[in-house]
């Protein structure tokens, strides 16, 4: 009798154990699977966009609703390759000037390298242009800007998830940049009519949205997100959530 209960209880200790580690395995496992996690980047040593703040409200509100996480932070100190490889994509929101010394870049480049996502938003172009690995990701540099106004957008790629919703022309307040060191080999997303506001100087082929695979990742940027309005836009929420689904590479 005692040999019999001695094995009933050991196989109710065994079986204990082993779904405790089962389950939790599959809940650790499930959870990974259903919320991958993107890195929202914001620090400035130039010029300071007060609606970062909002950006990176709105960046985690669109993970809540569309199933992933969000982490945002202004310490470069996370740029390390270890670190990095937990993020589907790296969003640089509004960054400006010289953001990370020579090993944190050899560790992006590397994360990109390796398959990573990267979104660039309105000043990322306003970053690292002692970089030229970051101008060839990015797709450009920030040249110049007129006052803020109204401008048309013509879209001319819907078969991107950032531009699907949007109709053939888009009109909308912003502050409107010119590019320098434009990458020949993006995929132009959208365009701004030059004639529909004032200080254009990038001419009739004038991008502010594209995409392209880039050294083994994926790269999008969008020239619009200045204003703390675009964030509660949705045809822009909607823009911005499809382009980083698709550095994300969903």
């Amino acid at each position: 009798m005692k040999l019999k209960r001695y094995a009933l209880i050991y196989l109710i200790v065994w079986g204990s154990i082993t779904c405790f580690s089962f389950c939790k395995s599959e809940s650790e496992s499930h959870t990974s699977d259903a919320e991958p996690l993107v890195l929202v980047f914001s620090k400035t040593t130039g010029f300071r966009h007060d609606s970062i703040e909002k950006g990176a409200e709105t960046i985690e509100e669109l993970g809540k609703e569309n199933g992933f996480a969000t982490e945002h932070t202004e310490d470069a100190s996370v740029f390390t390759e270890n670190n990095l490889k937990k993020y589907k994509a790296v969003v640089f929101l509004s960054t400006t000037g010289d953001i990370l010394n020579d090993a944190q870049q050899t560790a992006f480049e590397h994360y990109i390298q390796q398959g990573g996502g990267f979104v660039g938003i309105h000043a990322a172009a306003d970053t690292e242009y002692d970089w030229p690995w970051y101008n060839k990701l990015v797709g450009a540099w920030f040249l110049s800007h007129p006052k803020q106004q109204e401008a048309t957008i013509m879209v001319l790629d819907k078969n991107h998830p950032s531009t699907e919703h949007l109709a053939d022309s888009w009109r909308r307040w912003d502050e409107w940049y010119n590019y320098k060191d434009i990458n020949p080999e993006v995929q132009l997303l959208m365009k701004l009519d030059e004639s529909s506001y004032t200080g254009g100087e990038n001419g009739a082929n004038h991008p502010i949205a594209w995409y392209h695979d880039f050294d083994g990742g994926r790269a999008f940027y969008t020239g619009l997100g200045h204003t703390k309005e675009s964030y509660d836009e949705p045809d822009f929420r909607k823009h911005l959530l499809g382009g980083i689904a698709y550095a994300m590479g969903q």
